[in-house]
């Protein structure tokens, strides 16, 4: 009887550790005892690094492409938990290969549609749901004493004009800067803060393109947004803040063309919820106040905002390129347009 193995570890030290191998040695070891069974190299299936909480896996998923062609009559599990680690993944799985001919069966316990069985495997996934929430719980409270204490950073990845140590991504006694990003980062603020300039974002965004500055993400034409989140951001006077949105009902979308969303959007959370970071300062506190104050200045003063002439189709006309919303502006008496908030396209007469 053809059969195939199935192993899975869901965290790099468990890598390290060689539970994968410790799991294969444990299956070999059971089809050594069974003379009529039979195992081939390729029908060892194995995920490093994956939860066992999403089915998104590339060993399960060649597991289950190959039980579908029939390539072998059982399937051999150390435990469950391995499989997956919610009860309706284990059922799911476990239907699905029955079906194509294939039965799975878990290291010192084979199942049977005897009741008994069936109840031991609904408690082993209960537990094992029960674990992986423990296990989350804990290390997400691991991770707030950590950044209270000031001893973990809250980037994943390292913002325009800072470098993260490779070894030690999170430490923040390791970031360092970019001598030339953070001289770009330095120029936009005196340029924004600048007041002979007439330093709108647009015009900063413009000016960047213009000199062929690569933007954050090495692209050759900078935006509005870009620019403004980097004025935006406190961690460039030297404190990186952790907690400072939390999850809300998502209210609106950002055009008429694209839905709401998945129903959540990310609100400024309370003041006393920040946690901070202390990193190297690329520009003054005095430089970054004065730059949130004409944020704020240019954000009332703004044309989108300007309710002194009607526009019937305000929010309601979008870009047919990028899809964002387009505001109605006057250029003068007589001439109004409907222009694209990102710029993309020449002005639509009304």
């Amino acid at each position: 009887m053809e059969i195939a193995l199935y192993v899975r570890v869901s965290t790099s030290r468990q890598q390290q550790t060689q539970t994968i191998e410790q799991q294969l040695d444990r299956l070999r070891a059971k089809v050594a005892t069974e003379p009529n069974w039979h195992l081939t190299e390729e029908h060892g299936y194995r995920d490093d690094g994956y939860s066992g909480a999403s089915l998104n896996r590339p060993g399960l998923d060649r597991l289950r492409d190959h039980a579908a062609l029939s390539a072998f009559e059982l399937v051999l599990i150390t435990a469950p938990d391995r499989l997956a680690r919610k009860y309706v993944h284990q059922v799911l799985l476990i239907d699905e290969m029955r079906s194509r001919g294939c039965q799975v069966e878990f290291l010192g316990r084979p199942m049977s549609d005897d009741p008994h069985d069936q109840l031991l495997l609904q408690i082993r996934g209960a537990v094992a749901e029960y674990e992986r929430s423990l296990i989350a719980e804990r290390m997400r409270r691991g991770r707030q004493a950590k950044l209270r204490s000031g001893t973990l950073l809250p980037w994943t990845a390292a913002p325009y004009g800072y470098v993260l140590d490779p070894e030690h991504p999170r430490d923040p006694s390791r970031v360092r800067l970019d001598p030339v990003k953070a001289e770009v980062v330095k120029q936009i603020f005196a340029w924004y803060t600048d007041p002979e300039l007439p330093a709108t974002l647009y015009w900063v965004a413009k000016t960047l393109s213009a000199q062929q500055i690569p933007t954050p993400r090495g692209g050759s034409r900078w935006n509005v947004a870009s620019v403004r989140g980097i004025l935006r951001s406190p961690a460039y006077t030297g404190t990186a803040y952790s907690g400072r949105t939390h999850p809300a009902p998502a209210r609106q979308c950002r055009s008429a063309l694209q839905p709401v969303g998945p129903g959540e959007s990310q609100r400024p959370a309370p003041l006393e919820d920040w946690m901070a970071v202390r990193v190297p300062a690329i520009v003054r506190q005095e430089t970054f106040d004065l730059a949130q104050r004409r944020l704020a200045q240019n954000q009332q003063t703004a044309r989108r905002n300007n309710s002194a002439h009607d526009c019937l189709l305000r929010g309601l006309v979008s870009c047919g390129q990028c899809q964002l919303a387009s505001t109605g502006r006057m250029q003068r008496p007589g001439y109004a347009y409907y222009v694209c908030r990102g710029r993309t396209e020449p002005p639509a007469r009304i």
